[in-house]
């Protein structure tokens, strides 16, 4: 081989990586793009506030544009991902700020979307709860961090498959 000339294998390698190069960026854009929606909870967030979850050493965090809401790890009291509040939670006499509006679609209507975390509040001790809009592609990477942080599993609806 000559100094200075270019291999077809070589050559291939830099067209498969300039190919590539703009799917990376695009997926790490897309990875910014909040991903969870607050639709429902005990906390005066507005309905539809898109944001992110946060999950640290010692509390989890969901923070949109206008605001946040804190729940250390020690207060969970239960966690459930379905495609509807869970009669369990419906049931409760939960002082609702925001009544989550969970409408189930007649088609696709058992895919799971809807991240719901009980959680004893600061206030007196009283049951507070968060609810977020999430699809499931968004909320399969916290569900086994969620499990191992908090030390209890979160209840997902079982006729979806997560592999």
């Amino acid at each position: 081989m000559m100094p200075g000339k270019i291999t077809l294998r070589a050559a291939l390698l830099i067209l498969l990586a300039a190919a590539l190069a703009p799917q990376r960026i695009s997926a790490r854009e897309r990875a910014v793009e909040p991903s969870f929606k607050y639709a429902g909870g005990t906390t005066m967030l507005p309905e539809g506030c898109k944001g992110k979850l946060e999950i640290e050493s010692a509390a989890m965090i969901f923070e949109c544009p206008e605001g946040s809401v804190t729940i250390p790890y020690a207060s969970v009291r239960l966690m459930q991902y379905r495609h509807d509040l869970s009669r369990k939670v419906r049931k409760m006499k939960l002082k609702w700020k925001v009544k989550p509006q969970v409408v189930v679609p007649v088609f696709g209507g058992n895919q799971n979307r809807y991240f719901t975390i009980l959680y004893k509040g600061e206030n007196k001790g009283r049951t507070e709860a968060l609810v977020l809009e999430v699809s499931p592609d968004s909320m399969r990477p916290y569900l086994a961090e969620l499990d191992l942080k908090i030390g209890q599993r979160v209840e997902v609806e079982g006729y979806e498959h997560y592999d």
